[in-house]
């Protein structure tokens, strides 16, 4: 076993890796921005080691910093966690011929699997079933919207070097095409450094099933089972389940054979996941999944494989990466009950999913479930890397009793002022499509209205007039009684939540966890974070217009493109520019016919939130 390790990543799954590594009795050396200097990561290594700015490309997306790091701490091995430079066979390469050990695949390995259009090649020669669709060189426009056509839309573009949701666009109609590819090849360009797409068939009711692979170097190769990851929202994943519903013993073996033959056929070593896309219209049948690609690193989501199966798969990591065999065979490996992992983002589901940014003044994370997290109460949210928070994992005997722990654990978060989604994480959980398994990858943009709360309903209002009743140890004369001079009393009281007014109850057995920060009362109920008070004796809820022209941010970021110019006329709904943030674009759009005013920004310059960029005049002003 290596005497020390690396962590060439951040947060959650640096300390991930540090607490298995501690146990091995391994030194450890963390890496950190200028960002990540006060997050516990870094104080919870043997070692820690300052990398540069907080941007990730001149810090963890550094091949250079990471190797000076690893050599000024004279590090045996480099485990690169998920994202950054994990699925860097030139990085690995580089790591290997140092004479550093390498805890993850193989170069070549990452090579065959890393371009999309290659691997499903690579796999249609293996006998591994792959996605009906277009993976030719012929890049042109004029091509791809041939093939799209031949394909018969709506069709699914994806970048070939892409991954994590990152790089794809639907499109349902042949007049979108050609904007959706350009909007695909620039995020592309952005996250990988490369524009190329192939284009596949979508599939109407799909199923995201992945299966965790795992190999050594002595040529031993087993599965952990399947993982069904169908939750998602614009392709990131946010709820995870192992085993997947509604998959019977044989197709499930099925497609757990063909994961292990993906993964031999690239002489696969190390911990990976096969992703498979099923058409669920029919149920789970193993004539309608496909391969869609191979993710050559641990996955976010490992934890609920771990649930399952018992096992530590960064053990497995770190002892495979030592030459040693798999630990167990696959006969010795047995599933045990259910599993979730719900993702909690730093983000406002109720404002369109915008990303939210800042400390943490005020962090409580469930107590009775696993919970991974990277950071703590009084750390810093920000716009340099991905929103995630914590990752909660519930584990029952059955899909119910897992699924339960899940609904009571995302209704105990809460988190301010930072915004987040864990009331839509609570709603999710207790949803009775969910709870019925009836999903595929749509269910959020069709559930989406009913699962996102933009106001508070009747109970969250009637906590916080209960709240606000009890007056405060200071001035116990501001509590909201309902007395009147004049007629019985009235429990009905108007109190001001997230700058609505409304009238709610006060009912003395009606639990309420509000709790008082700096001037703020904030309500947590049922995941959601609400700030309360009382309205004052004159005031009026004021009715906003749709807006005057003037487009604000609606959060930090950078402006990665400028699509109009000064005295444009544009239509509403025409894209004016672009925002990058938490590596997701957001296009700001005209409010309505008009012509463009002054433009505040250009492309490659940072915004704050609600920084004026444009204005759009009417035609008469």
């Amino acid at each position: 076993m290596m005497e020390s390790l690396l962590i060439a990543n951040r947060g959650e799954i640096a300390r991930r890796i540090i607490r298995t590594a501690k146990m091995l009795g391994i030194r450890t050396i963390a890496v950190y921005s200028e960002a990540d200097a006060g997050l516990p990561f870094v104080r919870e290594a043997d070692e820690a080691i300052a990398i540069g700015p907080s941007p990730a490309r001149e810090s963890y997306l550094s091949p250079e910093r990471i190797l000076g790091a690893a050599y000024k701490s004279a590090a045996a091995a480099i485990h690169p966690g998920y994202g950054f430079l994990s699925e860097n066979a030139d990085f690995a390469e580089a790591v290997e011929k140092a004479g550093i050990i390498w805890v993850g695949a193989p170069p070549a390995a990452i090579r065959a699997m890393g371009l999309k259009d290659a691997a499903k090649e690579l796999m249609q020669a293996a006998g591994v079933p792959v996605t009906p669709g277009y993976l030719g060189s012929d890049q042109s426009e004029e091509k791809l919207t041939a093939e799209a056509e031949a394909i018969g839309y709506p069709v699914l573009i994806k970048a070939v070097a892409g991954g994590g949701g990152k790089g794809m666009r639907r499109v349902d109609h042949p007049q979108d095409f050609a904007e959706l590819l350009a909007s695909c090849r620039r995020e592309a360009v952005a996250a990988f450094g490369d524009d190329r797409v192939l284009i596949e068939r979508y599939i109407a009711n799909p199923r995201h099933i992945e299966v965790q692979i795992f190999a050594d170097q002595l040529g031993n190769c087993v599965h952990l089972f399947e993982r069904d990851c169908s939750l998602q929202r614009r392709h990131q994943k946010v709820i995870e389940e192992a085993p997947a519903p509604g998959l019977d013993a044989a197709t499930r073996a099925a497609i757990c054979d063909a994961a292990v033959k993906a993964a031999r056929a690239v002489n696969y070593v190390g911990a990976g996941t096969i992703e498979f896309i099923a058409d669920a219209s029919e149920g789970l049948r193993d004539d309608r999944i496909w391969f869609t690609e191979m993710n050559t690193r641990l996955q976010v989501e490992h934890p609920v494989t771990e649930a399952i199966s018992g096992e530590d798969l960064v053990l497995w990591q770190l002892k495979v990466a030592s030459g040693e065999p798999l630990p167990k065979t696959q006969d010795e490996l047995v599933m045990n009950g259910w599993a979730f992992e719900a993702r909690l983002y730093a983000e406002n589901p109720a404002a369109g999913y915008l990303p939210s940014t800042g400390r943490l003044d005020h962090l409580r994370l469930p107590q009775t479930v696993r919970v991974d997290s990277g950071v703590e109460q009084g750390d810093e949210i920000t716009a340099f890397y991905d929103p995630m928070i914590a990752k909660i994992i519930a584990h029952g005997a059955t899909r119910e009793a897992a699924l339960s722990k899940l609904a009571t654990a995302c209704a105990e978060i809460e988190v301010w002022p930072v915004r987040s989604n864990a009331g839509l994480l609570a709603r999710i959980a207790v949803d009775p499509d969910f709870r019925a398994a009836r999903i595929d990858t749509g269910f959020l943009d069709r559930h989406g209205n009913s699962l996102v709360a933009t106001e508070p309903d009747a109970t969250a209002i009637d906590r916080a007039a209960t709240a606000l009743s009890k007056g405060t140890d200071d001035d116990p004369w501001s509590a909201l009684t309902g007395f009147r001079i004049a007629g019985p009393s009235d429990s009905r009281v108007r109190v001001r939540i997230d700058g609505h007014l409304y009238w709610g109850r006060t009912l003395p057995d009606l639990k309420a966890n509000a709790v008082e920060m700096d001037e703020t009362t904030v309500l947590f109920d049922a995941g959601n974070a609400w700030p309360i008070g009382l309205p004052a004796a004159s005031e009026v809820e004021a009715n906003h217009g749709p807006g005057d022209g003037a487009i604000l941010s609606p959060m930090p970021g950078l402006v990665i493109s400028v699509e109009v110019a000064e005295g444009d006329r544009v239509a509403k709904g025409d894209r004016l520019l672009t925002v990058e943030a938490m590596k997701m674009e957001h296009s700001l759009r005209a409010p309505f016919d008009g012509i463009v005013g002054k433009l505040q920004v250009s492309a490659g310059i940072r915004v704050s939130e609600n920084q004026l960029v444009v204005t759009v005049m009417k035609e008469q002003e």
